[in-house]
This record gives C-alpha cells, sequence and structure tokens, in this order.
C-alpha cells in the first residue's frame, strides 16, 4: 500500500494547528492534521480557554445571584449551587465547540489522524495509535504545534489527586471546602476564582509581589483590592513554596515569607498555577537534527522556521506570551509563507486578557516598560464609577488606562480592568495596528451609554487632559 503524500502536516489540533491547517487548505495545499488525542483542540478547547470560560460564566452567575440580585430588585429563595450539573454544562460546550473544530476539518478536506506523530526524518512523520499499528506518512513541509502542558516548581509532585493542575480542577466532584493556589497569574486567578465563588476558602500564594506580573503594575493592583474584597480571597505575596504534601484526606502546604519565616497551611486540594512549559516530548526531534532550549521549546527564526528549512513551529513550542490566539495568527502566517504570501505579524498588538470578574486585558507597552525602555510617554485613565452605564450595570470597579508617546500622541499601549474589557481590548489592538493616536480614539464618536465610552475619556485624559466626565 503505497504511503499518503501531502503538501503540509500539522502535528497538534490546538488553535494553532487546526486554524494552520484551516488557513492551508483553503489556499490550495493537501494538508494533514495529527491528534495525540481522541478529540481534536488540544488543551484550549478541553481543558483551558472554553471548560475554564464555562465554570466562570456559570460561578459569576451564581456570585450574583448570591450577592447581587437583592440590590436589583430580584428575590431569591433557598438559592444553591448543583455542581453537577454546572460541569455538565460545561462538557456540553466543550463538546459543541470540539466537534464544530471536526466539522471544519471534513469542510475543508483535511484528513485527519489519530496517534502520536514523531519524526522519522525531515519529510516522514510516524503516528503511533493508542491502538493498533503505525502508520507514515509523508510531506513537503511539516508545522510543530504540539502546544504546553502545566509546569511545577521544585518541591512539589503534581498527583493529580490533591496536589493538581487546572486539568483536574474542571473535573473536581465536590466543591472544597479550601483550596490553595500557587501562582497569582491568569490561570490560578480564574479557577480560584470559579470555587471561591462557590463558597470555597481559597488562598493564593504568589512569590512576587503583585498578581498578574507580566502586566502593567496598575492592573494586578487593583484585580488583588477588588478579588480579596468581593470573594474573600486571601493573598500571601513574597511567599516561596518549598514543598506540598499530599496526606490523604487534605495537603499540607510549607512556604517561607520574605524574611524566610516558615508558613505552614493545609487544604482540601493545592492547584499548582505557575505556568506551562512545551510539549515537545518524543517528537524525534534528534532524528531531524533540532534541538529544544532549557525550556524545551523549539527555536525559530522570524519566519517561524527552525533549522530544518521545511519544519516550522507555532504557538506554544516557540518564543513569546503562552496564548491561543497567538497561535492561531502564527498558523495562518506559516500558512500564508508557505502560499508565497507576504504575512506579518505584530506581537506587540496581541492582547492579553484574565477572565475573572472583572476582567483584565492588556495590549502594547506597559508603563513600567516605557520606563525602562526610556520611551517619553503621557498616560489618561478614566475609572468606570464616572461611567453611567457601569453605575446602571453595577460594575463600576476598575479603570482603562492608556498610554500614548509624549511628543506624537501614538497610543502605545492600553490596560483595562472593568467589566466586559476582554471586548474592549479591541479597541487597542486596533490602534496599536493603525498606529493611531490617542485624540484619533478620543474624537471617535462612541455610542451612549457604553462601556466603550470609557476608552473614549481615558484617550480623551491622554490627550492634554481633555477627559469631558472627570
Amino acid at each position: 500500500m503505497s504511503k499518503s503524500s501531502y503538501d503540509t502536516v500539522i502535528i497538534g489540533s490546538g488553535p494553532g494547528g487546526y486554524v494552520a491547517a484551516i488557513r492551508c487548505a483553503q489556499l490550495g495545499m493537501k494538508t494533514a492534521l495529527i491528534e495525540r488525542y481522541p478529540k481534536l483542540g488540544g488543551t484550549c478547547l478541553n481543558v483551558g480557554c472554553i471548560p475554564s470560560k464555562a465554570l466562570l460564566d456559570s460561578s459569576e452567575h451564581f456570585h450574583n445571584a448570591n450577592k447581587h440580585f437583592e440590590e436589583h430588585g430580584i428575590l431569591l429563595k433557598n438559592l444553591k449551587v448543583d455542581f453537577v450539573q454546572m460541569v455538565h454544562r460545561k462538557d456540553e460546550v466543550v463538546n459543541a465547540t470540539v466537534d464544530g473544530v471536526q466539522f471544519l476539518m471534513k469542510k475543508n478536506k483535511i484528513d485527519v489522524y489519530h496517534g502520536h506523530g514523531s519524526f522519522v526524518d525531515k519529510t516522514n512523520i510516524k503516528i503511533t495509535p493508542d491502538k493498533g499499528d503505525a502508520t507514515t506518512i509523508e510531506a513537503k513541509n511539516i508545522i510543530i504545534a504540539t502546544g504546553s502542558k502545566p509546569a511545577t516548581i521544585k518541591g512539589v509532585e503534581i498527583d493529580k489527586r490533591r496536589i493538581i493542575t487546572s486539568t483536574e480542577a474542571l473535573v473536581l466532584k465536590d466543591i472544597p471546602k479550601k483550596m490553595l493556589v500557587i501562582g497569582g497569574g491568569i490561570i490560578g486567578l480564574e479557577m480560584g476564582s470559579v470555587y471561591a465563588r462557590l463558597g470555597t476558602e481559597v488562598h493564593v500564594f504568589e512569590y512576587a509581589d503583585t498578581l498578574i506580573a507580566g502586566m502593567d503594575l496598575d492592573l494586578g493592583t487593583e484585580l488583588h483590592k477588588i478579588l480579596a474584597k468581593e470573594l474573600n480571597i486571601q493573598f500571601h505575596f513574597k511567599h516561596k513554596v518549598q514543598s506540598v504534601e499530599n496526606k490523604g484526606k487534605e495537603i499540607k502546604l510549607i512556604a517561607l515569607d520574605a524574611n524566610d519565616k516558615a508558613m505552614e497551611m493545609t487544604g482540601d486540594y493545592c492547584l499548582v498555577a505557575v505556568g506551562r512549559k512545551a510539549y515537545t516530548d518524543q517528537l524525534g526531534l534528534e532524528n531531524v537534527g533540532i534541538q529544544v532550549d532549557e525550556r524545551g521549546k523549539v527555536p525559530i527564526n522570524d519566519d517561524l522556521q527552525t533549522a530544518v528549512g521545511n519544519i516550522y513551529a507555532i504557538g506554544d513550542v516557540i518564543r513569546g506570551a503562552m496564548l491561543a490566539h497567538k497561535a492561531s495568527d502564527e498558523g495562518v502566517f506559516v500558512a500564508e509563507k508557505l502560499a508565497g504570501q507576504h504575512p506579518h505579524i505584530n506581537y506587540r498588538a496581541i492582547p492579553s486578557v484574565v477572565y475573572t470578574w472583572p476582567e483584565v486585558s492588556s495590549v502594547g507597552y506597559s508603563e513600567q516598560e516605557l520606563k525602562a525602555e526610556g520611551i517619553p510617554f503621557k498616560s489618561g485613565k478614566f475609572p468606570f464609577k464616572a461611567s453611567g452605564r457601569a453605575r446602571a450595570a453595577m460594575e463600576t470597579d476598575g479603570f482603562i488606562k492608556v498610554l500614548a508617546h509624549k511628543e506624537t500622541d501614538e497610543i502605545l499601549g492600553m490596560h483595562m480592568i472593568g467589566a466586559r474589557v476582554a471586548d474592549l481590548i479591541i479597541e487597542g489592538v486596533l490602534a496599536l495596528e493603525y498606529r493611531a493616536s490617542a485624540e484619533d480614539i478620543g474624537i471617535f464618536s462612541h455610542p451612549h451609554p457604553t462601556f466603550s465610552e470609557a476608552v473614549m475619556e481615558a484617550a480623551l485624559a491622554a490627550t492634554d487632559k481633555r477627559s469631558i466626565h472627570m
């Protein structure tokens, strides 16, 4: 039987891989997609972005009903959580999304192979299924899109029972009484928020002195204040976790504070949320002469090309932020490069979002980065408490912050915390891509009353302090 040959083969079906496959097919390439697991979609669709947002939305509905509905004039009796149904709904959302990706593969005539893909040589990929014989396919070009897996720290061994990652946190059978979270980044705060809203006592241990340390410091400071007040999450900054031990029905965590004083705490679960590492294990990269760096990432050039000319890599396995939409952008970029086009990615204009409530979003330079690089800037900030729409919705926490060049007024960064800012950040993305000035955003007509008016007001505040409602 002859071996199947393709123009392009993609290893990994997450948001980078499946998007790359679709774009390759659209551009006329015979395309195949290899997925290690039975379902398509990778971490994001199955155990990451999509299921976590489903639980975040469900838990926020309960929190609002429990804490805020009465002020709206809505009275409820015997309010309680059906956690089994909440998790079931999450699973239905995941299944519908995954089925959608499967449909897109058929629609675009992309061949899908299930099994572990590994390099035989630079044009041949061996696919080893869980059951049955391995097969080999051939490709002119290959894209590595295998994503990432949860990382841990020294002294903490993830057992997936009491010492868990976000994957296990999505499928707990009961609502914990007490959860300890290691890491004050996006994953830890999102999953911590889910359970805090449902009544879990949540403690966050963070080595740094702020939350979401990679974003503008004003955002972390504000988010800390809101989560502590609204959800009663307790934060332990400048704490270095030394060990976590599964004691059977509980865990014991030991951490050192800034003065090296030991602190001991027990809980039902410990959620390890200290980031992710590239998933490049057993890919057979040694067979093609590709060496990963100390973090397991694949070195690439500006064209996302590895040291082997016909092999590319995208998403979490290469440098840069580990974001689903970054991976998708890179998947399209490589597909269009292979088709002879001239695509472009502005990495500075890729936004980052935290789906707590309030949401947090950011794009472009932070204030700290501008200061470090000596770029002259001006800042405009507008609080949601000054927004009529936010007051009507009882969503007055947070602000919009606009950073613009002091001399040219070009927008350099936009940072937000508040209701619906995951959607509002696109104004900042467009401003950066089109090199708009703060005045441009400030004079564009924004509908009233909307949350988007806060973006306009912050832009005006950065333009010679012209904010109308402050």
